[in-house]
């Protein structure tokens, strides 16, 4: 694994610090965020980031983005190891200290299928060692593949998975092969299949509807011995949504209408919506957009669903349609998913946390630098020379 930053004193930045930036200087050794007086009592070297922001780093609950590596084309699989390699610093490069690769555990097979789901999951375990970026699996669970139920549980205990989504994508497929069928041919050949084959895989799912109750029962009893946070993906009504809360999938992720929303935030539930929703002012699938809904007090985080990139892009938007504060909108794509997923040790910049950080040229309005876990994992622009002044630092980058 990369070495810890050399302590550090960060200073001369406007720092997020609870709902407001406030210049205040901003302590890090051993990984975690320290007393910056104390640091600078004790004559640790000072960065000067004055001119910029001090943000915490962002927490990126769902992406499926990561496939584009894995698969840059249908049939054109990478080496694993190459394609963490550069999720890992994409992640990094857009200020991502924590990423969920949204990985499926689908009826359709191929890169979202279950052998694929296994192989992913070992591999982001062995990435570890040298990895950036805090990379994780988090299993969107195809409800209509029954039979896999009780080998989903087994991988999610044996790959110490703790975010698993429930998806039921199976009567879209239908709708697609009828209204859309290049559509429709463009996903068979993903999932490496014939249109033929795919409506074959879906057919037999689709006869499996009566036992789908059942093994979201089996698996919702054991994510809750586990340990694991579970929700919906897609509730497209308020009806569908307390279903899903009645079995304990509390969290709703990416609800298509404001109904289905509205009965998540009456009734306690987390809702999670899309940045890239954001930052091109509505759905690209005609859903309710995440802009209305955040104005209406029903986000708790935005995620970086297909593209990356949105997320430290969405806060500026929101700040410039007046939606939210900038401060506040930053929290979205922080010390929101955070809560969500009750991780205490990162989200916001305090004393004893993770040294989590993203540090962002405000008129540029881009990510310059990002620190994850108190490694150094991305260093560009105009603040890249303030860094390498310290020998220290000079030294790790020769490396």
């Amino acid at each position: 694994m990369p070495p810890f930053l050399p302590p550090l004193c960060l200073t001369g930045a406007e720092v997020l610090t609870g709902d407001t930036l406030v210049p205040r200087p901003v302590g890090i050794a051993a990984g975690q965020i320290v007393a910056a007086q104390g640091a600078q009592g004790q004559g640790l070297p000072a960065v000067d980031l004055s001119g910029f922001l001090l943000l915490p780093g962002i927490i990126d609950l769902h992406g499926d983005g990561f496939e584009r590596q894995l698969f840059p084309r249908p049939g054109a699989a990478f080496p694993l190891t190459a394609a963490l390699d550069a999720v890992d610093r994409e992640a990094a490069a857009h200020g991502i200290t924590t990423a969920y690769l949204a990985q499926g555990w689908s009826w359709e097979g191929g890169l979202r299928g279950p052998d694929q789901a296994e192989t992913l999951m070992q591999a982001v375990l062995d990435h570890r060692a040298r990895a950036l970026t805090d990379l994780r699996v988090q299993l969107r669970a195809e409800t209509h593949l029954v039979a896999e139920a009780p080998r989903l549980i087994a991988a999610v205990e044996r790959f110490r998975v703790d975010y698993v989504i429930f998806n039921d994508h199976l009567e879209e497929g239908f709708r697609m092969r009828r209204d859309n069928p290049d559509a429709f041919a463009h996903w068979a050949r993903k999932a490496g299949l014939d249109t033929a084959a795919l409506t074959a895989r879906m057919e037999a799912a689709r006869l499996a509807a009566r036992q789908v109750p059942r093994a979201l029962c089996l698996m919702a009893d054991a994510f809750d011995r586990l340990g694991v946070t579970y929700g919906s993906h897609d509730d497209p009504d308020a009806e569908t949504r307390e279903v899903y809360r009645m079995i304990g999938a509390r969290v709703a992720e990416f609800p298509t209408t404001r109904r289905a929303a509205a009965a998540a935030r009456a009734a306690g539930d987390p809702v999670l919506l899309g940045a890239p929703n954001v930052v091109r002012g509505g759905s690209q699938a005609g859903n309710v957009a995440a802009a209305e809904l955040i104005r209406a007090g029903a986000c708790d985080g935005l995620l970086s669903d297909y593209h990356m990139p949105a997320l430290p892009l969405a806060p500026w938007r929101l700040a410039d349609d007046g939606i939210l504060p900038f401060a506040r909108a930053w929290a979205l794509v922080s010390s929101g998913p955070t809560r969500v997923l009750r991780m205490v040790d990162r989200g916001t910049i305090a004393e004893g946390l993770r040294a989590d950080l993203a540090i962002v040229d405000p008129a540029r309005r881009e990510v310059v630098a990002t620190i994850a876990g108190g490694r150094l994992s991305h260093l560009a622009g105009r603040v890249a020379e303030r860094f390498l002044r310290l020998p220290d630092l000079a030294r790790l980058a020769a490396e």
